[in-house]
C-alpha cells in the first residue's frame, strides 16, 4: 500500500478532511503488520538481549499502531458515526488480542527479563532504567508467568473486555442522544434566564422545530435544572438524565455491568489477587485498597456532618423535603439570597473567547507559553481551533486543538486526549499533538458563548491536563505527559482550577460580553465568599462515586444479578451512607458510569479526592510564594515535564518538600 495515498499514515499534522473510513481500516492493517514484523525481528534476534534490541525495539514497535489509534478512538469520543462505531468495535478486540499475544509471547518475555536481571549492570541512566522495570512489569502484570491455560484465560477475558467497555459508552451516547423535550408554553419556561432560552431556541431551529428544546447535554441539562420553576419539567429531565442504560432496549447496560465486573474479578483472580481492586491498586500511589479507604472514610468523616446540615438547610429554605431535582433550583436560589450572587450575574463576565485568551495568558506568565491560532492546520469540526504553542524563546512547543461545544456525535462531559504524544527518537525531540473537548454553551445569534464560573474551572482542569502533555519532555513516549499513576495524573488539571478564584486571573478575563466593563470587586468578594457554599455535598458526592466504584471492584465472588439482587439494588447499598437527597427508582449511576466503565478510573475514581489533597497542598506553595511566583512556578513545570519518569511521591517530595495531608484541604473548604 502507498502511504501517500492514506493521509493516516503521513508524518506531520493529522489531514482530517480527507480521511475516509477505509483509510482507517488500511492503516489499522498497515500497523498491525509493522507491529507484527517488529516483534519477530526482536525474538529471531541470535545476538544475546540487550537495552537496545529488545527494550528500545520493543518501546518502538507499535509507532504506525497507536498513530491510527489516536485518531480513530479520539473521533470515536468527539466526532463520531456508525462508521466509526464499528470500526471501533472491529478493530478493538484485535487490539487487545494483539497486545495479548505480546505480553504472552514467552520468548519475548525471555528476552526482556533477561535485560531486567542485568538491570545494575547495565549504567543506565534514570529514564532508561524506570523504562526497563516499566517494561518488566507490564508483562508479569499481563500474565507473562501464568501456565499456558491460564494464558489462554487472560486472552479471552481482556478481548472481552475491550468489546464490553466499548459497547458501554456506545450506549451510553445513544440514550443521551435518544432524549430531548420541545417546550412551548410560558408555564413551561417559567424562570430561564434569556441566555438559556436564547440557546434553546438555537438548538430547536437546528432540529427543524418551533419553541425551545432541552436535552441531556451538559449545558441545557444544568441550566434547566437549575433555573426552571417547573418542578414536574425538571423531575422529567432529572429522571431521563439519571437512568442513561438502564432503560431496558438495545441500549440496556445493566448485563454489560455485570459482565465488565465479573470479567475484571477473573483477570485479578487469574493474577493471583483477591479483588480486581487489589491487582489494580498495585501501580498507583494509594498502593491498596486499604489506603484507598482511608482516604474516603476520612474525608467521609470530616465531610459528611456538614453535608446533613446544609441539606437540612436547604428543606428548610425550600420548605419541604427536596429531592433531587430540586436540589440545582434552590441551591441556585439560597445562594443568591445568602451571598447576592448567582449564576445569571457571573455569566455575562465569562464569555468563553475571553477566558480562553485568559488561560493561555496565565500558561504564558506561569510558564512562558504562547498559544498563536493557525488556521492552516487540518481540523476535524468546524468547530475545532488549533494553536500553535511556542516558548518564550519562540520554538515551538506543541499544536493545542480546541473543541468546545456540544453535538450529538460528541460524548458528554469534558476531557483532554492527544492525537500524538511526546517522545525523543533518533535524537529528535518529536513534540505532541494535544486536545481539549468540553460540551459548552453554544454561541446564538444575539449572545457569545458564556461560561458558568464551574465551567470556568471545568476549562482550567482541562487545560492543567494539556499543560501536563504540552510540556512533556521525556525520551519515551510511555513516560510523557499524562502516563503518569491515576491517582497523579488529576493534579496538574485540579491545582490549575485554584487560579479561577484569583484577582491576576480574574483582571484578566471577568470582563462584561456587553460594557466592556471589568467584574467588579464586589462581585469577586461575593464570589470568594461563596467558594465553599454546599463544599461539602460537593465532597459527598464524590465520595459516593469512589465508594460506588471501589464496591464494584471489591467484590470477591462474581456477582450474579437476580430480582432482588439488581444493578440498580446493588449501588443502593454500596452508596448508602453517602446518600443525602431521596433515591429515586429507575435512575442509576453504574449504567452511565463512564469513568470506571469504558475509561480508565475502575477502582481508581478515588483518585479525584486523592489528587485535591495534593492540589490543595501543593497550591499553599503558591499561595505563600505569590501564586505567579517564577521559582515556584519552574519547580512545577519541572514536575509536569518530568511525566512518568520518577515515581510521582518522589517528583511530590521534590516539588513540596514534604508529604501531603487532608490538613490544606479542610482548610481550604472551610471544615476546619
Amino acid at each position: 500500500m502507498n502511504a501517500e495515498m492514506n493521509p493516516i499514515l503521513e508524518d506531520g499534522f493529522i489531514r482530517f478532511s480527507d480521511i475516509k473510513p477505509h483509510h482507517y481500516e488500511e492503516a489499522f492493517e498497515a500497523g498491525l503488520k509493522e507491529q507484527d514484523e517488529n516483534i519477530a525481528a526482536i525474538t529471531a534476534n541470535t545476538e544475546a538481549p540487550t537495552f537496545e534490541n529488545t527494550i528500545l525495539a520493543l518501546e518502538y514497535s507499535d509507532e504506525t499502531l497507536n498513530r491510527v489509534c489516536n485518531i480513530l478512538f479520539n473521533m470515536t469520543e468527539a466526532e463520531t458515526s456508525d462508521a466509526l462505531d464499528s470500526l471501533a468495535a472491529k478493530y478493538s478486540p484485535i487490539l487487545t488480542q494483539k497486545n495479548n499475544e505480546i505480553m504472552l509471547n514467552e520468548e519475548l518475555f525471555k528476552r526482556v527479563k533477561a535485560v531486567y536481571e542485568q538491570r545494575d549492570s547495565l549504567n543506565l541512566d534514570t529514564e532508561d532504567r524506570k523504562v526497563l522495570e516499566d517494561t518488566y512489569i507490564s508483562f508479569v502484570r499481563s500474565g507473562a508467568n501464568l501456565s499456558k491455560e491460564d494464558k489462554a484465560r487472560m486472552d479471552s477475558i481482556t478481548t472481552a473486555l475491550s468489546s464490553l467497555t466499548l459497547q458501554y459508552g456506545q450506549n451510553v451516547l445513544k440514550e443521551t442522544n435518544s432524549f430531548s423535550m420541545t417546550l412551548t408554553k410560558p408555564e413551561e419556561i417559567a424562570g430561564l434566564p434569556e441566555y438559556v432560552l436564547d440557546a434553546a431556541s438555537q438548538r430547536a431551529k437546528e432540529a427543524g422545530k418551533e419553541g425551545y428544546l432541552f436535552n441531556l447535554s451538559m449545558p441545557s441539562y444544568s441550566a434547566f435544572m437549575k433555573f426552571a420553576d417547573n418542578r414536574e419539567l425538571r423531575k422529567k429531565l432529572y429522571i431521563a438524565y439519571n437512568s442513561k442504560g438502564n432503560r431496558g432496549g438495545d441500549n440496556d447496560n445493566n448485563a454489560i455491568v455485570r459482565d465488565i465486573v465479573n470479567k475484571r474479578l477473573e483477570l485479578a483472580q487469574i493474577m493471583g489477587r483477591k479483588t480486581f481492586a487489589d491487582y489494580k491498586l498495585e501501580r498507583t500511589m494509594a498502593e491498596n485498597t486499604e489506603n484507598v479507604y482511608k482516604l474516603l472514610d476520612d474525608l467521609y468523616s470530616n465531610y459528611m456532618p456538614v453535608a446533613r446540615k446544609e441539606v437540612d438547610e436547604l428543606n428548610n429554605y425550600a420548605g419541604f423535603k427536596i429531592e433531587p431535582w430540586d436540589w440545582a433550583y434552590y441551591s441556585e436560589k439560597l445562594q443568591e439570597e445568602k451571598y447576592n450572587i448567582n449564576e445569571g450575574m457571573l455569566k455575562p463576565y465569562f464569555e468563553l473567547d475571553r477566558v480562553k485568551k485568559g488561560v493561555f495568558n496565565l500558561a504564558g506568565k506561569l510558564y512562558g507559553l504562547k498559544f498563536t491560532l493557525n488556521n492552516s492546520i487540518d481540523k476535524y469540526h468546524k468547530d475545532v481551533e488549533v494553536y500553535d504553542v511556542t516558548d518564550a524563546d519562540g520554538n515551538y512547543v506543541a499544536t493545542f486543538y480546541a473543541d468546545f461545544f456540544p453535538r450529538s456525535s460528541k460524548q458528554g462531559g469534558a476531557w483532554m486526549t492527544e492525537f500524538r504524544g511526546q517522545r525523543i527518537k533518533d535524537g529528535r525531540n518529536i513534540r505532541p499533538y494535544i486536545s481539549i473537548v468540553t460540551n459548552f454553551s453554544i454561541p446564538t445569534d444575539s449572545t457569545p458563548s458564556l461560561l458558568s464560573f464551574s465551567e470556568v474551572t471545568t476549562l482550567l482542569h482541562e487545560f492543567g491536563h494539556s499543560l501536563h502533555g504540552m510540556l512533556a519532555n521525556t525520551k519515551y513516549a510511555s513516560h510523557s505527559g499524562t502516563n503518569v499513576y491515576r491517582d497523579f495524573v488529576e493534579l496538574p488539571s485540579q491545582i490549575m482550577e485554584n487560579f479561577a478564584y484569583e484577582k491576576c486571573f480574574l483582571d484578566d478575563v471577568a470582563i462584561h460580553y456587553k460594557t466592556g466593563e471589568k467584574i467588579p470587586d464586589e462581585l469577586i468578594r461575593k464570589l470568594k465568599e461563596s467558594e465553599n457554599y454546599h463544599v461539602a455535598y460537593a465532597c459527598v458526592r464524590q465520595l459516593n462515586f469512589g465508594y460506588l466504584d471501589m464496591a464494584w471492584h471489591t467484590i470477591s465472588e462474581p456477582w450474579v444479578p437476580s430480582d432482588s439482587v439488581t444493578v440498580e439494588k446493588f449501588e443502593r447499598q454500596a452508596c448508602s451512607k453517602t446518600t443525602v437527597l431521596p433515591t429515586v427508582d429507575g435512575t442509576c449511576t453504574s449504567t452511565q458510569f463512564g469513568h470506571i466503565f469504558s475509561g480508565g478510573y475502575a477502582a481508581g475514581y478515588y483518585g479525584y479526592k486523592w489528587a485535591e489533597v495534593l492540589d490543595a497542598d501543593a497550591f499553599s506553595l503558591f499561595k505563600e510564594t505569590g501564586v505567579l511566583n517564577p521559582e515556584t512556578a519552574g519547580k512545577f513545570k519541572a514536575l509536569l515535564q518530568a511525566g512518568g519518569t520518577v515515581h510521582p511521591k518522589q517528583l511530590y517530595l521534590k516539588f513540596r518538600g514534604k508529604e501531603p495531608t487532608v490538613d490544606a484541604l479542610l482548610k481550604r473548604n472551610g471544615i476546619k
